[in-house]
């Protein structure tokens, strides 16, 4: 998952009517000349995008015979917009997809299934987790790029100070919460109201918003009340920072942590770059990483997230088998090195992890939480479950819902999303 995509829809809407995507038949390889594929990149324009559009250039170097046309789409527009594309026959050749999205267009038959093919060639180097994540009813639909998940991020100084260290439960956050408060003055902990950060503490539980085996929505089943009770919980007390529901509160918690106004919080490596310009981390050294605290299961698990690299099943054969190739390259163990080098991102094989990324001490630390994450179930409508939680998340948060009343309302809406599933 991630946040802060800088760019305008105009910009991206002139690109998109500019490019001619893998289904318009956009290449004289039937006369002999190169094959021209369109690739959708979702990250970031300006932090991330430049390392992918160098790495391109290097595989066209390579691979004369082909030529990559590489769009950047804003990733909060990317995933209407390919469904738009491909329903029309019109999507790129292949799409840089938030995990969440893989199971979802594969069940609508937009996706290569990629078994067998170049492009997992290599499948046994990278994470098993994150491979079975990319799979929908059996077969792979995503190639992993890049990782993430959510650790429990902090200001390793300001823990010094109070006297206490990295909190392994949530009572224990409260507690040095109340320390680093007494000591420094600042608060200890602030947490996000948004559902995607809920969810380390319904793991930590044994739970989840949907028991998709079972078809069950479990959003206010008892273990997921006594979850979003201890979310609720770090609001309010000493060191605890009151909820922000105003639409900039992520901007506020980050602004706050990487400068040194609250000594913790709950974020994902997408911020790794970010937490080295606040006043607090310019020595790198200061941050520390932790896995999230663990629930009275003992057992602490955070969401995992990231994206993968697909190929669109509505391309012609010269056009996938060229994505096929491009696929291999981009997610190959240099090319994920690369990227981690440049974008402070997490690679997908253990093989990318060189000396010299783990230099890096951000994406060191939360390689060392990734064994901890929750791989995502292949449920096509998952990711979409959060959005129910956004809404009712703040409600509850700001006292304006009971949890019960909000927990209701999240479970009504999340039924109707996965209406084959019961409570």
């Amino acid at each position: 998952m991630r946040r802060g995509i800088a760019a305008t829809a105009l910009v991206a809407s002139l690109a998109l009517a500019a490019t001619a995507c893998g289904g318009d038949g956009d290449s004289d390889s039937g006369s002999g000349g190169p094959v021209t594929i369109t690739y959708w990149d979702t990250s970031n324009a300006t932090n991330e995008a430049p390392a992918y559009k160098a790495l391109v250039k290097e595989f066209e170097a390579a691979n004369k015979g082909i030529k990559v046309n590489f769009v950047n789409v804003p990733f909060d527009q990317a995933q209407n917009k390919f469904d738009t594309a491909a329903g029309a026959q019109g999507a790129p050749d292949v799409l840089r997809a938030e995990v969440g999205w893989t199971p979802a267009f594969a069940k609508k038959g937009f996706f290569l299934p990629l078994d067998g093919t170049e492009a997992l060639s290599e499948q046994a180097k990278f994470q098993p987790s994150l491979i079975e994540q990319a799979k929908y009813e059996g077969k792979t639909y995503g190639v992993p790029l890049v990782t993430d998940t959510l650790a429990f991020v902090y200001n390793k100084e300001l823990f010094k100070k109070a006297g206490v260290e990295a909190p392994k439960t949530w009572d224990d956050l409260k507690k040095a919460a109340a320390a680093i408060k007494d000591k420094t003055g600042v608060d200890g902990f602030w947490g996000s109201t948004a559902g995607y950060y809920a969810q380390p503490f319904l793991h930590g539980e044994g739970t989840d918003t949907v028991d998709v085996d079972a078809k069950k929505v479990t959003v206010k089943s008892a273990a997921a009340e006594k979850a979003y009770g201890t979310w609720l919980s770090l609001f309010d007390g000493k060191g605890l920072h009151k909820a922000d529901t105003t639409a900039d509160a992520y901007a506020h918690i980050q602004d706050a942590f990487v400068n040194g106004k609250v000594a913790s919080t709950i974020q994902g490596p997408w911020e790794i770059t970010n937490f080295y310009k606040g006043t607090a981390f310019k020595d790198k050294k200061n941050l520390g990483i932790a896995t999230v605290p663990a629930g009275s299961t003992g057992k602490a698990g955070a969401p995992t997230g990231g994206h993968n690299l697909s190929v669109y099943a509505g391309s012609d054969k010269a056009h996938q088998e060229a994505a096929l190739k491009f696929v291999k390259f981009m997610t190959s163990a240099k090319s994920q090195e690369t990227i981690a080098l440049k974008n402070s991102t997490l690679p997908t094989r253990e093989d990318a992890y060189t000396a010299e990324v783990k230099a890096d001490p951000g994406i060191a630390g939360y390689q060392t939480v990734l064994p901890a994450a929750q791989p995502r179930p292949a449920l096509p409508e998952y990711s979409s479950l959060w959005s129910p939680l956004d809404d009712e998340l703040p409600q509850i948060a700001s006292g304006k819902e009971s949890l019960d009343k909000g927990l209701s309302d999240a479970e009504t809406a999340i039924a109707k999303l996965v209406p084959d599933f019961g409570k």
